[in-house]
């Protein structure tokens, strides 16, 4: 064993001097190379680009340099996977495109064409319309469900741990195909509120631009609650932080559970309200559902366009993408107005 022992040791002590002689000196001429040529030179405390852009390395210069370079793979994959395709499906949205084996995309531009036939078509008006109805009505209803199970988890109660996880875990199964089949079998919907005779009077006394959005909320309010469970953890992180002895200092003055509520925990909370605004929206925008506006879309860019007055093909969907992102951004724009207004006041 000391044998074997004294053997290792020495191929260890050979391996450091075969690096200090051989393998370092090689990195120190390429780091040499690297911070001594005619792009970039280094003189001390300085670096010096192309002979006359000086630069003054910092420690906080250096440590923001170390930061972007951890980085790097992500800026890398954010521009060619995300912001390229995005500057592109804008190009395509302004042109009449389509796909062939022979030449690949071919374009045509045309202007603002598409967008016009989005707004001329009696099929997508009423789709995006049900949108903003859906965004309008079920977003408010996640927040406040979010914050009422927050604030229930939060409280001193046995198994907390495992109320975390049952609220959280529609999260893990709501993604990939799974949500998709159980939507497909109904199986996110309430019975007793889709068989209900509310959904007919809805449907016969309100116009459709109301009764659609109300509609789609009662036949998938599972579906829409599901969404609550990324909320409810953020939320439950900012209850956490308010400091205990807050809550004392207003039960010895004589408040109630319900003042403190209003004047301590919503407080505390209301800027992580904006965040979970933003994950909500994203969220069920991205949502697939079968004859929205992503199911439309996908099927004018593969299949054809159902109504053939239209032009139909990649820079009409790209069209339609952009409208719905659009009307994204302006519905968080407006909750997020709403709540700084609020919280102003």
């Amino acid at each position: 064993m000391k044998k074997l022992m004294n053997r290792l040791n020495q191929g260890w002590l050979a391996f450091k001097e075969f690096y200090r002689l051989k393998v370092s000196v090689i990195f120190e001429k390429i780091g040499h190379a690297l911070t001594h040529n005619f792009v970039v030179r280094k003189q001390g405390l300085t670096l010096v680009l192309f002979s006359f852009l000086k630069i003054k390395i910092t420690r906080r210069r250096r440590e923001a340099f170390y930061g972007y370079m951890f980085t790097l793979l992500w800026i890398f994959g954010y521009l060619i996977f995300t912001l390229y395709p995005m500057f592109y499906s804008l190009y395509l949205s302004f042109n009449e495109a389509y796909y062939s084996l022979e030449t690949g995309v071919a374009t045509t531009f045309i202007g603002f064409t598409n967008y016009l036939n989005i707004f001329r078509s009696q099929t997508l008006l009423p789709l995006f319309a049900t949108y903003i109805g859906k965004m309008v009505i079920s977003v408010p209803l996640i927040v406040v469900f979010s914050i009422m199970i927050a604030v229930l988890i939060n409280n001193p109660i046995k198994l907390k741990g495992l109320w975390r996880t049952i609220f959280f875990l529609p999260v893990v199964i709501s993604t990939g195909p799974i949500i998709t089949e159980l939507n497909n079998q109904n199986a996110t919907s309430i019975p007793s509120l889709q068989d209900s005779s509310l959904i007919l009077f809805i449907s016969e006394n309100l116009g459709p631009w109301i009764a659609n959005p109300v509609e789609a909320i009662l036949t998938s309010m599972l579906l829409i609650l599901w969404y609550a469970g990324i909320p409810i953890l953020i939320f439950l992180a900012g209850l956490q932080k308010v400091d205990g002895a807050i809550y004392e200092a207003a039960s010895i003055d004589g408040a109630s559970p319900w003042d403190r509520f209003w004047k301590i925990t919503l407080p505390s909370i209301q800027p992580l309200i904006s965040v979970s605004v933003i994950y909500i929206v994203v969220t069920m925008s991205l949502f697939v559902e079968s004859g929205g506006i992503l199911d439309l879309a996908r099927s004018h860019m593969l299949v054809g366009a159902p109504d053939s007055n239209f032009w139909f093909g990649y820079g009409f969907a790209a069209a339609i993408a952009w409208v719905y992102f659009i009307l994204m951004v302006i519905i968080m724009g407006i909750f997020i107005l709403i709540l700084r207004a609020r919280r102003e006041k």
